[in-house]
C-alpha cells in the first residue's frame, strides 16, 4: 500500500547563500510512503498504519530542525528519518522543491526527489589475525551502532582453515542479519572504515587480515558496480560463508542462482 502526501508548504531557511540562512522562503514536499497497511485496511485502525499527521509534523520537524546548504541532504534526511520512525514503512520517496529559488533564469520550479528503502541484508564477517572473535564482536558492535542499521542476528562463529593460498591463519567466521535503510553503496563505504579501524590492511589479496566483512546478500538486489557485487560472487563456493548462513537464512533464495541458502 502507498501513502502519499502532496503540497506540504514549509517555511525554512536552507540554500547556500547567506540571505538564504536568515530569511525563511516557502519549501514544498511531496511524500510518498510504502507499507504494509493490509491489516490496518482490514481492521480499520489507525494504530497498523503509518500515520499521514504524524509524517508531516516529522518532516516538518526535520525542515525547521536546522539548515542545509542543499535539498539534497534535506530531501535524504527526510527519507532516513521517515524510515527509521516509521517501522512498517519499507520504501520512501521524498520530492523537495524550492519555487523561490535564487536561479538567474526563468524557472517554475527547482525539486529534488530522494527514494530510500528498508532491506534486509546479510553479511559475513571473518578475522585471522589478533583476538579474533573479540575483533568480530567489535565490529558487530560498531555496524549496530551505525545510524540506519539494526543488527538483528548474529550466527554462531566458526572456525575454519585458510584458502586461497596466501593466508596462513586460522580464521574465525560468522554471519549477521542486518536491517539497513542505507543505500549498498553508503553500507559498503561504511564497512569499509569500520575495518580501517580494526587494523584492515589491503596489501596482498587474500591475506591474513585482522577482519574482512563482505556483504553477501543485501534484499534481493543483484549489483554489478566497480567495487561492489551483490550477491558475493565467491559466497556460495565458501563453506565458511554459507555454513554461518544457513543458521540465519537458510530459505533465503539467491536472485542470480535461484538456489535456497540450506542448498548449498
Amino acid at each position: 500500500m502507498k501513502i502519499e502526501i502532496s503540497s506540504l508548504e514549509i517555511m525554512a531557511k536552507h540554500g547556500v547563500l547567506a540571505e538564504e540562512k536568515t530569511t525563511p522562503q516557502p519549501f514544498v514536499f511531496d511524500v510518498s510512503v510504502e507499507a504494509d497497511c493490509e491489516d490496518a485496511a482490514l481492521r480499520d485502525d489507525l494504530s497498523l498504519t503509518v500515520n499521514y499527521s504524524e509524517v508531516c509534523a516529522l518532516v516538518t520537524e526535520v525542515a525547521t530542525a536546522k539548515s542545509y546548504d542543499l535539498i539534497e541532504a534535506l530531501a535524504r534526511e527526510c527519507a532516513l528519518s521517515l524510515l527509521e520512525k516509521f517501522t512498517l514503512a519499507t520504501a520512501v520517496t521524498v520530492r523537495v522543491s524550492k519555487p523561490a529559488a535564487p536561479v538567474k533564469a526563468n524557472v517554475g520550479n527547482v525539486s529534488v526527489t530522494y527514494s530510500a528503502e528498508r532491506n534486509k541484508v546479510y553479511l559475513s564477517l571473518g578475522s585471522s589475525q589478533g583476538d579474533r572473535e573479540r575483533t568480530i564482536k567489535s565490529a558487530i558492535n560498531k555496524l549496530n551502532a551505525l545510524r540506519g542499521v539494526d543488527v538483528l542476528r548474529v550466527s554462531s562463529m566458526v572456525k575454519t582453515a585458510p584458502e586461497g593460498g596466501v593466508a596462513k591463519n586460522e580464521f574465525v567466521n560468522c554471519a549477521a542479519e542486518l536491517d539497513c535503510i542505507l543505500s549498498p553503496r553508503a553500507l559498503l563505504d561504511k564497512i569499509r572504515t569500520i575495518e580501517a579501524h580494526l587494523g584492515r590492511v589491503r596489501d596482498v589479496r587474500w591475506d591474513d587480515r585482522t577482519i574482512d566483512i563482505d556483504i553477501i546478500f543485501f534484499g534481493d538486489k543483484v549489483i554489478a558496480e566497480d567495487g561492489l557485487a551483490v550477491p558475493h560472487p565467491y559466497y556460495s563456493q565458501r563453506k565458511f560463508v554459507t555454513e554461518p548462513l544457513k543458521q540465519l537464512c537458510p530459505e533465503k533464495i539467491c536472485p542470480l542462482s535461484h538456489r535456497a541458502v540450506k542448498d548449498m
